[in-house]
């Protein structure tokens, strides 16, 4: 609720006092629709994306300053956000899931910073951010005024409309190719066409299982009367037979002389196997998620797959998106940006976080605390140490520190000669 009057507010004030629809090279009304296509109510899609935003959850945004090749953690009212809380109904976990899943339902999130500013002690503004709230409207309308500034006119389920500069919103998009401003197809939406008709036929598969089994379990077996009856004497049979069924109670049935019982065997036919899981893959690929993936039981090597081709470019994105519209240009000039960082999605079993852990803990470049937390153990006091084996040697000093040996090593063999 205090979102929506918060937006109310602001946008009120923000309307442009004469607009137009924003020119479009294909000639298109920049008119968008959220939401709409069916597909989503597939429990494969729905397991499919489900792995996709439980991975990005997992990540850990930070605002960070370059500094030549460093990267320093800001002290700021943004990374407190992203660490923690967002906003007072998310942690940062829900956040990035709700993103994500806002992403794939729609191929484009739009994300709205509140903030205040504030000046420095060099006379400099800064944003003092308050809170990010990703929003769900059903419809999005581009416009610009006289100026060309970009304006976005957001209808919300309520029937809130609202209006506010493009640069005030973190726009996140998916597949973007075709459309200049969304993501998706056309008119900015998933372009599902091709893959609704495989759900469609999925669906129908398991339709035809069901049934199967169910018309299978219906008929029990055949009565089977030996004499000629006419239509009333063959109804007053059938009710006679039916009774005795509901009348037994030693799971005997006893049949007289003029009828007899065969008994039918459900045998419902399946659909093979490789044909439902085909069906299956063919629906994964479609998000890059592969079935080792989805029940969990991948190797490393299917796993780094799945990163490189499906995680990895939403992350860029995602960072792109994040800095590209929290921070003024001054501030991107000083080379301010949001970085999500994925460590927690890199190591996936043990025996790789042994490996890794061997390999920068004994150069220095993790401390014995962040080592302690890659295995899930807590930290201890004075463990922010960097610890360096003695095997390794700066490549600065490499020669030096050879010659140097070289002459220690010389001068032993020389005095034992002497004796």
């Amino acid at each position: 609720m205090g979102l929506i009057d918060s937006l109310k507010n602001l946008f009120k004030e923000q309307k442009p006092s004469t607009s137009s629809y924003a020119d479009l090279l294909s000639g298109y009304l920049p008119m968008y629709s959220q939401f709409g296509q069916n597909i989503y109510s597939s429990d494969v899609v729905q397991q499919a994306i489900n792995c996709i935003a439980s991975e990005i959850s997992k990540l850990q945004p930070r605002h960070v300053r370059f500094d030549g090749d460093m990267q320093i953690n800001v002290n700021s009212s943004l990374n407190k956000l992203l660490k923690r809380s967002p906003n007072e109904l998310m942690t940062t976990r829900d956040f990035l899931e709700k993103c994500t899943w806002l992403l794939f339902f729609n191929y484009n999130v739009f994300i709205y910073p509140i903030f205040d500013f504030k000046v420095e002690n060099d006379g400099s503004v800064s944003r003092n951010y308050k809170s990010l709230y990703p929003l769900q409207p059903q419809l999005v309308t581009f416009l610009q005024d006289a100026s060309g500034k970009m304006f976005v006119e957001m209808t919300f389920k309520n029937g809130l409309k609202s209006t506010l500069p493009y640069d005030r919103l973190i726009h996140w998009r998916y597949r973007y190719s075709v459309n200049e401003f969304m993501g998706g197809n056309d008119n900015g939406q998933p372009d599902t066409a091709a893959l609704l008709k495989t759900v469609q036929m999925n669906h129908q598969l398991l339709e035809s299982v069901s049934k199967s089994l169910e018309y299978s379990m219906k008929i029990n077996g055949l009565l089977k009367i030996n004499t000629m009856l006419d239509g009333e004497k063959m109804e007053a049979e059938i009710r006679r037979f039916e009774q005795m069924i509901a009348d037994n109670k030693s799971s005997i049935l006893p049949v007289d002389l003029k009828s007899d019982y065969v008994p039918i065997r459900p045998d419902p036919k399946l659909i093979d196997p490789k044909t439902l899981e085909f069906i299956d893959s063919k629906i994964l690929r479609h998000f890059g998620v592969s079935i080792p993936i989805l029940t969990g039981d991948y190797t490393d090597e299917q796993y780094q797959a799945f990163y490189e081709k499906t995680i990895e470019p939403l992350i860029i994105s995602l960072g792109q998106a994040f800095t590209k519209d929290l921070f003024t240009d001054r501030e991107k000039d000083f080379n301010n940006e949001v970085i999500f960082y994925p460590n927690k999605l890199l190591f996936t079993n043990t025996s790789k976080k042994v490996a890794i852990a061997d390999i920068l803990g004994n150069r220095g470049a993790l401390t014995n605390n962040q080592l302690l937390e890659m295995f899930g153990y807590p930290p201890y006091e004075g463990g922010d140490v960097r610890l360096v084996s003695l095997n390794y040697v700066d490549v600065k000093i490499a020669n030096k520190y050879q010659m140097i040996k070289a002459k220690t090593e010389g001068s032993g063999d020389d005095a034992k000669n002497e004796k």
